[in-house]
């Protein structure tokens, strides 16, 4: 259950909860390298001047709230260093950060980011699939927002799950142009009044690609700017713990009844797909050991290719010996082979790839118990 907490130097990290006041202070006042995602959504310092009308003369319900107000950009530089600060040192070893923003400030962030120590890793565009029209014609249609996703130093090593994303993308690698609509029709929270709750809120799509490509469940994410609780209600469905961070006592009211309405995912569903390179190491050696194959049994290529197991886990071929991927390789002329697909064995009648065995063995460790 979604809880409002005062800032007070907190003790342990307030999983779950809303933290009501100052971003800066409060993120000072939390435990040093404990969260694994930092997501911001930070002012963009718009400078909008007088009112925005459109064609038939209504206006437009731009953002011109207070929190979105500056002084100078040196007032803005010095509160971005300073957020960026206080999230570095909350962040773990190998956490990282995204921070989403407009032509407004997404160059100023940028250069804040790389003086403060992170390592930018990508920009990523969001491009939104029904902006708002430029309704003075006077520039181009403003139809994107730029993400950069940052670790904490050179040397972390982020979560990046590869395979997920690009499970969500049809089996095709995920650019760093998404297309995704902004925050409208039935997800727009609205007001008691009938009034959009946020102006700025996010769509839960732009909060699933994130957290479902950087992280993982039970991860920590923290969200400095907390508005309506986009970052929450995502993190909660999918797993992950969070926390907010809000000022605004009417922005709290909202994100604290979305929150409590928002139902996780059962563990299985929750389960992406992973790398290959992130499974356990498996040597052929082992299989051989485990009786699995046999010494002197033979192995077979599709291409008809035969080669003998030898007791220390390598093959011999007719003018060859090595390992699966060396034998396999040098059989085809190839500079490469991956010889867990290459090589099949015969059982019952049957040809049976060896990295079945394989798999055999990382599901046995996958049970085991920790």
């Amino acid at each position: 259950m979604t809880t409002m907490t005062k800032i007070k130097g907190a003790a342990a990290l307030p999983l779950n909860t809303i933290l009501r006041g100052d971003c800066i202070e409060a993120m000072n006042a939390l435990p040093e390298a404990s969260v694994d995602l930092i997501f911001a959504d930070p002012p963009y310092n718009l400078q909008l001047k007088g009112d925005l009308h459109r064609p038939d003369n209504s206006r437009v319900d731009a953002v011109d709230d207070h929190w979105d107000q500056f002084s100078s950009f040196s007032v803005y530089d010095a509160f971005t260093r300073a957020w960026l600060k206080a999230a570095r040192r909350l962040l773990k070893p190998n956490g990282a950060l995204w921070v989403i923003g407009s032509y407004h400030n997404i160059f100023r962030v940028g250069t804040a980011l790389q003086d403060e120590g992170y390592w930018i890793l990508n920009d990523v565009v969001w491009r939104k699939s029904n902006p708002m029209p430029n309704f003075r014609g006077k520039r181009f249609t403003n139809a994107h927002e730029t993400m950069i996703w940052a670790s904490k130093s050179e040397g972390s090593k982020y979560t990046f799950n590869y395979e997920a994303l690009k499970a969500l993308n049809e089996g095709i690698q995920m650019r760093s142009d998404w297309v995704l609509p902004i925050c409208n029709g039935g997800e727009r929270l609205k007001d008691a009044q009938g009034d959009k709750a946020h102006p700025t809120q996010k769509p839960m799509s732009l909060l699933h690609r994130v957290l479902v490509g950087s992280t993982n469940p039970g991860d920590v994410v923290l969200d400095p700017f907390f508005g309506t609780g986009t970052t929450g209600a995502v993190a909660k469905m999918l797993g992950r713990d969070w926390i907010g961070i809000e000022r605004e006592p009417a922005y709290i009211e909202v994100a604290e009844r979305r929150i409590a309405d928002v139902r996780p995912l059962d563990r299985a569903a929750l389960e992406v797909s992973s790398s290959k390179r992130a499974e356990p190491r498996i040597p052929f050696g082992q299989v051989v050991e485990r009786g699995m194959l046999r010494p002197g049994e033979m192995l077979v290529s599709a291409t008809g290719k035969l080669a003998k197991v030898r007791a220390d886990g390598t093959l011999i071929g007719e003018d060859v010996k090595g390992s699966i991927h060396q034998v396999g390789a040098h059989l085809e002329g190839a500079p490469s082979c991956n010889g867990w697909t290459y090589w099949h064995f015969k059982r019952d009648g049957k040809t049976v790839p060896i990295d079945v065995l394989r798999q055999q063995i990382r599901a046995e460790l996958a049970d085991r118990p920790n």
